[in-house]
């Protein structure tokens, strides 16, 4: 069942030691589908000017992003890209609900490992058709388990030079403006720190020149009595804040459409929805109204202006109001 499963999917290819690179003549019919099936809305025209890099450490992770991702594929016409580090196997102890969509019992350790790296994968691609996501970059680091220690990640399950490197090979290949990580707030889980780490250590090793702007994103709501304060996450100098940068934020909860029903708090319910292996994700359904994005101090000063100018963008509703007869 699982394999009728995934080869009805027209994006599914899985080529562990092919696919992170997508140069093998192999997987060109792959390449054809995944241009109109996981990319941007058919027949719309990108502006090639504006490049931005997701780098996460489980699929699900670009939810956190997810209406900023959308305005910008969708309204701003750019690209985005998701940089995955983990092949999300460790989230076995979740998947009891898609035991019947996908046919295989997820929740036994062994068979969830083997199994979930190959839907985790298809399921982000799903939710990166919703979001307009145009590359994919696997790099297949064990998703061992859930720890909110970063060194459990960094010291010992994955191969953080080839991360680091990997990294610095996609980004020295297109110059994005802008790369988003998830904050690196202490609670967290560890591999999103661990990600966020890997992706501020690339940048930083990089000519100042061909630099991205880093920025670390949170979420939080209109009822939140208490504000996340960050400015480094100890030990890691390189996840230091820039002192007085300003905090970027998109609304989700902007209206909009007929009789401004429709918010952006929609879109992230959609792709929210993809990763139905993750039965615990589903509870995230319409949390969060805002995003919250840093400003790393690895930064140019220069460069707050132009995600300034950026969220201004972003904050434009592009939508033509329309109006219907009354019957």
């Amino acid at each position: 069942m699982l394999q009728r499963f995934l080869l009805r999917s027209p994006a599914y290819i899985w080529q562990p030691k092919i696919y992170p690179d997508m140069q093998n003549k192999n997987i060109f019919a792959w390449l054809m589908v995944a241009m109109l099936f996981s990319g941007p809305a058919f027949g719309q025209q990108k502006d090639t000017t504006l490049k931005v890099l997701i780098v996460i450490a489980h699929p699900d992770d670009e939810s956190g992003f997810a209406g900023t991702i959308y305005k910008i594929t969708h309204d701003l016409k750019g690209e985005a890209d998701i940089a995955l580090i983990t092949n999300g196997e460790g989230g076995y102890k979740y998947s009891t609900l898609a035991e019947a969509v996908y046919g295989v019992e997820l929740t036994d350790e062994k068979i969830g490992r083997k199994y979930l790296p190959t839907i985790r994968k298809q399921e982000l691609m799903n939710a990166g058709k919703i979001l307009g996501i145009t590359k994919y970059f696997m790099l297949d680091q064990l998703d061992n388990k859930y720890t909110t220690n970063e060194k459990d990640p960094l010291d010992t399950t994955w191969d953080v030079e080839f991360v680091k490197r990997r990294l610095n090979q996609i980004m020295t290949k297109t110059h994005y403006d802008f790369v988003l990580t998830l904050l690196p707030v202490p609670g967290t889980h560890g591999g999103h720190k661990a990600a966020t780490i890997c992706a501020l250590e690339t940048i930083k090793n990089l000519n100042p020149a061909d630099r991205p702007i880093i920025l670390g994103g949170s979420m939080s709501s209109k009822t939140d009595t208490a504000k996340t304060e960050f400015s480094e996450l100890k030990g890691y100098p390189v996840t230091k804040i820039k002192p007085n940068a300003p905090q970027f934020t998109f609304d989700r909860t902007v209206k909009f459409g007929f009789k401004n029903m429709l918010t952006y708090k929609i879109i992230a319910n959609w792709e929210i929805a993809e990763h139905k292996s993750q039965g615990a994700m589903q509870l995230g359904m319409n949390f969060g109204d805002f995003e919250n994005y840093w400003y790393y101090d690895i930064n140019d000063a220069d460069g707050i202006k132009k995600t300034q100018a950026l969220f201004e963008k972003l904050k434009v509703i592009n939508y033509k109001p329309k109006t219907y007869k009354l019957y």
